[in-house]
């Protein structure tokens, strides 16, 4: 059986917390934040847990996460 590749640009931009979920930084955050309210910049810095829906996909790009 051969290896299976992990796609780096997933990789990048996911990381495991200690129970075993999928964290990743929210959007919206790289460009065109003129227009865009002090909270809602506040907001967009912190992590969040990635939905439950997507967690499969995510599983199988990530193979050895």
């Amino acid at each position: 059986m051969p290896k299976i590749k992990t796609s780096r640009a997933a990789a990048k931009r996911f990381k495991k917390t200690g129970t075993g979920k999928l964290k990743r930084m929210k959007a919206y955050k790289s460009h065109i934040l003129t227009k865009k309210s002090p909270k809602r910049k506040r907001n967009l810095r912190k992590s969040i847990i990635t939905d439950s829906t997507n967690v499969k996909n995510m599983k199988k790009i990530m193979p050895y996460l």
